[in-house]
Formats: structure tokens, sequence, C-alpha cells
């Protein structure tokens, strides 16, 4: 009986005269199209595509992109790039350290998509193709003969060598138990980048400040879309474009430049994220801003509930109302049964003091229930508190919470003489009211991201990890579970009450509604939880990052009115099928997704 080893090789590029790609062209040609393709995308977005300017976005200028042409030209961008990148073109090799081919895939796959997109838009709009002018049928031609060639390229990415079969080393490996054998093979086989070199630190600095940079375009640039077509290419464009820097490699080295400065990180992020309202001419996609970090603050807090401990909570939107009505209580409204107006300071330890009440009020005799049982308690407690507040009206209870009317005219917050519902110029700019409480939200978002990663990094964070994981094993380890698994539910809940009286403020208005299991608009406790879950559970950027989107998608897909759901269903779909792990996802979790995609059979014995 002889064993043979045989190590993970690299695809590497076929030869010229290969067809290994989907279609039976050879993929130097193919690549060659690809890239080709992209150059000429470029060039038609400068023509144009249209000749009348009632399409939104005025597509009928020679010579000045505009609207969804502007996406086009990225994405024709990436294209080219990822195609000269594949031809080894010196001073592009960061751009693909694991390989052009697949992100050239994507990247093509970008500018097709958007620019059919568009030409279909328009000719539904506009009454039919003869309202294109030659620059749209350019445009629709180059971006399919690029989608073809890439079509053409190899279907596998390149892989690195993880280890030299020549090395004494290896065939230490080779005599491994089988379990552990097992175990190396997962890791060893990955199919991400190899390691990326070590830089020097003020060019990795200047890497994280650029990301950072272009994150907060991405962002302005996506909230601030003016028109329904204009969004939807906005999505295509961000989807695969993201896709294909990924498989290029580029994000997991980021990512691990990042690792290494992650206070820098995280301070520039929020820097990044206090330019946000400068960017703004007025309130209106600042009041889009200002809910986001409302609702990825309280997703944050749920991800010490389920992310950390574990624990399955389906009515963790009823601590957000705790907060929001006990702080609107003693705000000085006229329709709170408490005459008393009490400083910022003093409502902000009110709102999160009374979610931590009821986190432990809760939690203490529900607790010692797992999993499917302790989700369904939650879920009923979410239920109660939006009864006994709708209830509480004078009527069917005692008038403490105004009933389905709520608790209105809450009154700005002033801190420090510095009135938060009025405009103020600072530094010629000119700040709203919810760019006002954009900047106030920041920080309290900033406090429960260090709430987070102090507990997270803490005895108690380990401690909740080792719940999470097996539960039996750690009470046998000595772990006190029961306490462990309340200081958890309590911490959460203070950090959702924490964002409540926020909220209260800036709705003006809290009412029981606001607080739903389920409904078509964030924040209710589904959302919240799917917010963890695609973001990635255990994770500080995937909440906030996941938030996000729940919230900036479907109020930009209002206008699909009865199948809004309908869609965003589907794309969660899509998501958790091909990215279970959440958009940022820590390598344990990766793992468990993905172990037999990552680790492929090397070893095979053959009979002597």
């Amino acid at each position: 009986m002889t064993t043979q080893t045989t190590a993970p090789k690299k695809t590497g590029a076929p030869a010229p005269g290969d067809a290994s790609g989907l279609i039976g062209i050879p993929a130097g040609l193919g690549r060659a199209l690809a890239t080709g393709g992209g150059v000429l995308t470029v060039v038609s977005t400068f023509l144009a595509w249209t000749w009348t300017a009632e399409f939104p976005g005025d597509l009928t200028v020679y010579g000045y992109p505009g609207g969804l042409q502007v996406l086009v030209l990225i994405a024709g961008a990436l294209t080219a790039l990822f195609g000269l990148a594949s031809y080894g073109v010196k001073g592009l090799g960061w751009l693909a350290p694991a390989g052009a081919d697949a992100a050239l895939k994507f990247a093509a796959l970008a500018a097709f998509a958007t620019t059919w997109y568009t030409i279909i838009a328009i000719s539904t709009k506009l009454g039919g193709v003869v309202n294109l002018e030659p620059g749209g049928y350019i445009a629709a031609a180059v971006t399919l003969v690029a989608f073809l060639g890439a079509l053409a390229l190899p279907f596998e990415r390149p892989e690195p060598d993880p280890f030299d079969p020549d090395d004494t080393g290896w065939d230490q490996f080779k005599h491994t138990s089988s379990q552990n054998w097992q175990t190396v093979r997962a890791a060893f086989a990955s199919k991400e980048p190899p390691p990326l070199r070590a830089l020097p630190s003020y060019v990795e600095i200047l890497v994280i400040v650029a990301t950072l940079a272009v994150a907060l375009l991405v962002f302005t640039y996506g909230i601030g879309t003016e028109y329904d077509e204009l969004f939807i290419g906005f999505l295509i464009v961000a989807g695969f474009g993201f896709t294909a820097l990924h498989r290029s490699g580029l994000i997991v080295h980021v990512t691990e430049i990042t690792a290494r400065h992650q206070n820098i990180t995280v301070c520039g992020g929020f820097i990044a994220a206090a330019c946000f309202p400068f960017t703004q001419s007025d309130d209106q996609y600042a009041t889009l801003g200002v809910y986001i970090l409302i609702f990825a603050t309280v997703a944050l807090g749920l991800n010490i509930v389920v992310g950390l401990a574990g624990l399955l909570d389906l009515g963790y939107v009823a601590f957000l109302g705790v907060g929001a009505y006990a702080a609107s209580m003693v705000s000085g409204s006229p329709s709170s049964p408490f005459d008393l107006h009490l400083p910022f300071w003093a409502a902000v330890l009110v709102g999160a003091a009374a979610s931590l009440v009821f986190g432990v009020l809760i939690g203490a005799p529900t607790l010692r229930l797992r999993g499917d049982y302790l989700a369904i308690v939650t879920l009923g407690f979410g239920e109660i508190f939006r009864i006994t507040a709708n209830n509480l009206d004078g009527t069917s209870g005692p008038d403490v919470t105004n009933g389905s009317n709520g608790i209105s005219s809450i009154p700005d917050l002033k801190i420090l003489g510095f009135d938060l519902g009025v405009s103020h110029d600072m530094g010629g700019f000119t700040l709203g009211r919810f760019a006002n409480y954009f900047l106030l939200m920041l920080i309290i978002t900033a406090v429960v991201v260090l709430v987070f990663r102090r507990s997270g990094d803490s005895r108690i964070g380990r401690a909740w990890v080792a719940i999470r994981e097996d539960e039996t094993a750690a009470l046998a380890m000595g772990i006190n579970g029961f306490r462990v698994k309340l200081i958890a539910f309590a911490v959460g809940a203070s950090l959702a009450g924490l964002a409540g009286t926020v909220q209260a403020h800036v709705t003006y208005t809290v009412t029981p509604e606001q607080y739903l299991f389920a409904g078509t608009t964030p924040p209710n406790s589904a959302f919240l939880l799917a917010a963890v879950v695609l973001g990635g559970m255990g994770t500080i950027a995937g909440p906030l990052i996941g938030a996000a989107l729940l919230f900036l998608i479907p109020n930009k897909l209002q206008f699909l009115d009865d199948y809004q759901l309908l869609a965003f269903g589907l794309a969660l779909v899509l998501l958790m099928r091909f990215r279970p792990e959440g958009l940022i996802a820590n390598r344990r979790r990766k793992l468990e997704f993905h172990e037999e995609d990552e680790a492929p059979a090397v070893l095979s014995k053959t009979g002597a």
C-alpha cells in the first residue's frame, strides 16, 4: 500500500488556445474581448444614449456622462483594469492579488447588467428602442461582447500553493492523525489569497484612509440617488463590483490591514461618518442617516445577545420602545403623565435604566430556557409590551402611555445651551435639525461600539462565546450559564434603551405601532435580527453595515408598492444562499459555512 500526496496547485491562466470557460472560445481571445469591451464601455458613456431629456439623468449630452452612464463608466473601468491585471501589466498587481479572472467576470457582468437595464428602462419609459441614440446601441453591444469574453475565462480563480511538496515539513503533515489532517487540509486548501506582504505603517494608514473615503463616497451616492432607476443601477454596480473586488483578493487584503490597525480604523470610521452631514445641502438625506444610525445602534446591541451569547431574541425591539417611552415621559412632553422636564443626560440615564430593569425582569425567569423555547418567550414579551402600551390609555387601564396616540409633542433636545432642533452654521456649513441629531447619535453609537469591544474582549465576553458554542460544555467547565446570559440580556437591553432616548426626540412622538415584531419598514424585531445575521454575527462592522442596507433599501424600493417585500425577501434569500456567514464574518463562522468548499480532497491511496 502506497500513499500519494497531491499538494494543491495553482490553476493559473490557461494557454491561449485553451477553452476552459463557460463558452467554447479560447481563453486568450476571451480575455482580449473582455478587456477591449471594458475600454469601449468607458468610451460609450461619453456618447448620447437617447435623444430626449425626459429620461432621468439627461443622457443626451455628448462628452459628459450623466445618471446611469456614470455607473456604467465605473463598471467599465473596473472591467478594463481587471482585464489589464490579468495580462500582468506592471503596477496593477495590487488590484488582483488572488488572480483577476474571476474578478473580471463579475466586473463585466456589472457593466453588462447595468447597461442593458438602462437600455430596457429607456425603451420602456419612452416607448421603444427607437428612442435610443447610437451611443446606447454601442454600449449595449460592447458590454455584451465583454461579458461573453469574460465567460471564456477559466472558471476557477488561481489559488496559492500552501506548501512546497519538497519541503521536509510536508512529510510531517502526511503522518498527522486523520482528524487533525482534515483540519489542516481545510485551512491550507482555503481559497483565500496569500498573506499580504507587510507594508510600511504609513502606507497601510493611507490605505485605510482611502478605503474609508471610498466607503463614504459610495454611501453618500447611494443615499442621495434622486430617482428609482438610478438606485437600482447603483445596487447592481455595487453588488457585482464588491463581489469582483472580493474575488480579486483586494477586499481580503484590505481587511488584513485594518485588522492590524483596529483602533485607527474604528476612529477613522467615525470621523468619516461625522463628515456625512457636511456633504448634504439640506436635511433630506440626513434624515435617513440619523434613522440608519438609530437602527444600527440597536442592531449592535442585539449582536451582544445573539452574536456573542447565542440567545435568539425575537422581541428585542421592545427594549427600544421601553427606552423611548421612559425618556419621553421625563422630557417635558404635554402628553406625559409626569410633570418632569429633565436635562438630556438624565433622560438618557432614565431610558437606559428602564430598559435594563425590564431586561433583567424578563430575562430572570426565562433565560433558563434554550433555543426555540427562549425565542418564543421573547417573541411573546415583545407583543406583550406593544399591547400593554396600547391599553394604558385611561380606558382599558391606567392612563400612562396615552394608548394608541402615544406620547406626542416631545421637545427637541438642548445640550449645554445647544438646541438640536434649529439649524446652526459651522465652518461655512449649515447643519439642520437631523444633521444635529445625526452627530449626537454618532456619539452614542461610539459609546455602544466601545461597550461591545470591551465586553467582547473581556472575561465575560469569552464566557458568552463559550455559551454560544456549547452551553453544556461551558457549564461543565464551571461557567455560571444563567448569570452570564442574564448579563448579556441586561447589557443588550440597556444599549437599546440608550438609542430609544434619541429616537423619541427625533420622531417627536412615541406610539406602540413603532415597535412591531415585523413590518414593512424598520426598526422592528425581524429587521433587527436580519441586520445582525446579514451583516455578520459577533462582529462590530457587520450589524452596522447590515442595518444600513436593511433601512436604506426598503426606503428606496417604495416604488415597488406591494412587491417591495417580495423583492427584498428574494434578495435576502440569495445573499444567505451565497454568503450565509454574513457580509462581515469572522474566520470561525466562515469555516463553519464553507468547510467543504475550502477542504477539497488532496489525498488518494492506491493499492500496491
